[in-house]
């Protein structure tokens, strides 16, 4: 099993950067579709990024050009790089593994890291 432990989030200002980090355990990393999902309040979690196993990336229109995900396999870390931040981006930011296995895939999530853009 997969655990996922994010870190990075806080308070910035409107035009700030946060770089997000989401350690995982285990031995399955290096297979697994990576992504970051964040939910503001009040409304329902979306995903934001993702990376897959074969280093391909995808990203919400809203985080095109600002946001980056990149993945360490080594350091069995993915990681979220947010520059250019407005208030919009505030949520809760979460952590989601997608790993493979014989008879589908299995989702693991993190516990969130809080991020409040605010000036």
């Amino acid at each position: 099993q997969v655990q996922l432990v994010e870190s990075g989030g806080g308070l910035v200002q409107p035009g700030g950067s946060l770089r997000l980090s989401c350690a995982a355990s285990g031995s399955s990393f290096s297979r697994a579709d990576m992504a970051w999902y964040r939910q503001p309040p009040g409304n329902e979690r979306e995903l934001v990024a993702m990376v897959t196993s074969g280093g391909n990336t995808n990203y919400a229109d809203s985080v095109k050009g600002r946001f980056t995900i990149s993945r360490d396999n080594a350091k069995n870390t993915v990681y979220l790089q947010m520059n250019s931040l407005r208030p919009e981006d505030t949520a809760v930011y979460y952590c989601n593994a997608n790993v493979r296995v014989a008879f589908g895939f299995v989702d693991y999530w993190g516990q969130g890291t809080l991020v409040t853009v605010s000036s």
